[in-house]
């Protein structure tokens, strides 16, 4: 059809693309319309009203992979300037905003997706449609109705796109909610689910530099000990994303030597020596928030039931380091006999010198030791 259209470019740049052979599968087809759309925006704009007034027709069937068909098409012309050439944005942006209660997860997901594609065609209008964009990604995160979080993750991905280009006045009415609400997936088994939500968090950090630091403290406090204990998640794009949040969250902590501190040590492509780091935060965290020792030490016992081995070995260290830097009238916020005892019960400790993970053994042993001292 589309050569018999004259629309070879559009046949040749499907094909280099691979979309052919993803439209053939049910697994690829999403992606494979998605390429289509693209190819077609680059190639054949002139020909989109009528497409696009076509598959606006489908986005009310009652058959779903006809709802997700044109959602990823129409989507996907978002993330091209061709939409401003033939003045689409609008009509588009309405029928989409449209779609966000449909009953298909994957149809709401990819509904997110081209409200946030905006960011890439046309930057210059998201201030104009600010409060409508932010309430559809806010929406995405509070979706109850998806098991796999997968409209939260593209909520996510799509607020982290958004932000810089919303006006400060918008953001300052969701900033603390976003931020609470994308906690719990700091520690999601989904690799994909930790990235984004701790990416997104340090861009939370960025739009608050200067502005809000005093409201949005209390978030980085609450965030910290699981993005310094994922900087040895065992997933690259997790720790690549603790290393960018801490990063931003520095100036926010409000003293200059911790934010030096983070500059110094987590930079990109930067080696980590993960001991070195934390024993130069925690001496910095007890001398500027010495009240905050027993906040930060009972989150570090949490993750010494984590499943990832490397966070488990991390948590004691954490919580060892701290105690060494805190002053002794300081101390007493943490129950060093509940931690390190042998009786009544195993305590948290005790039960890592018996973890399967040589690693997790060697540093709860080290831990022991430094803490007993203090005892």
């Amino acid at each position: 059809m589309l050569l018999r259209g004259g629309n070879e470019d559009v046949v040749r740049r499907v094909e280099l693309e691979g979309g052919w052979q993803l439209l053939r599968t049910s697994a690829g087809h999403e992606e494979g319309v998605t390429r289509l759309a693209s190819a077609m925006a680059k190639c054949a704009g002139p020909r989109l009203p009528l497409v696009m007034k076509a598959l606006v027709c489908t986005q009310s069937s009652v058959y779903e992979i006809q709802r997700v068909t044109s959602t990823a098409f129409l989507a996907e012309l978002l993330n091209s300037n061709v939409v401003n050439d033939l003045m689409l944005l609008e009509s588009l942006l309405d029928n989409l905003a449209a779609r966000q209660k449909d009953t298909s997860a994957s149809v709401r997901r990819l509904v997110l997706r081209g409200l946030a594609n905006i960011a890439s065609s046309s930057p210059e209008k998201v201030q104009a449609h600010g409060p409508q964009l932010l309430t559809a990604m806010i929406g995405g995160l509070d979706d109850r109705d998806d098991p796999h979080s997968l409209v939260a993750l593209e909520a996510m991905v799509g607020l982290a796109r958004l932000l810089e280009l919303v006006k400060r006045q918008d953001l300052r009415s969701v900033l603390l909610h976003v931020a609470i609400r994308i906690r719990p997936f700091f520690d999601s088994e989904k690799t994909e689910l930790r990235s984004a939500s701790i990416r997104l968090f340090g861009h939370l950090n960025q739009v608050c530099h200067g502005g809000c630091e005093d409201v949005f403290l209390e978030q980085v406090v609450a965030g910290l000990v699981p993005l310094l204990l994922h900087l040895q998640d065992p997933q690259a794009p997790v720790t690549n994303a603790c290393r960018f949040a801490l990063r931003l969250c520095g100036p926010n902590l409000q003293h200059e030597e911790l934010a030096a501190v983070f500059q110094k040590h987590l930079q990109e492509g930067r080696g980590l020596h993960f001991g070195e780091f934390l024993n130069a935060t925690c001496k910095l965290l007890m001398y500027h928030f010495p009240e905050l020792l027993g906040r930060l030490a009972a989150t570090s016992l949490f993750y010494f039931k984590s499943s990832w081995e490397d966070v488990r070995a991390a948590a004691p260290m954490l919580m060892g380091f701290l105690v060494l830097h805190a002053e002794p009238e300081h101390q007493p916020q943490v129950d060093l006999e509940q931690i390190t005892a042998v009786a009544p019960r195993p305590p948290a400790l005790q039960l890592l010198l018996k973890d399967p993970a040589p690693l997790v053994r060697a540093k709860a042993a080290e831990t022991l030791g430094r803490l007993v001292k203090f005892a």
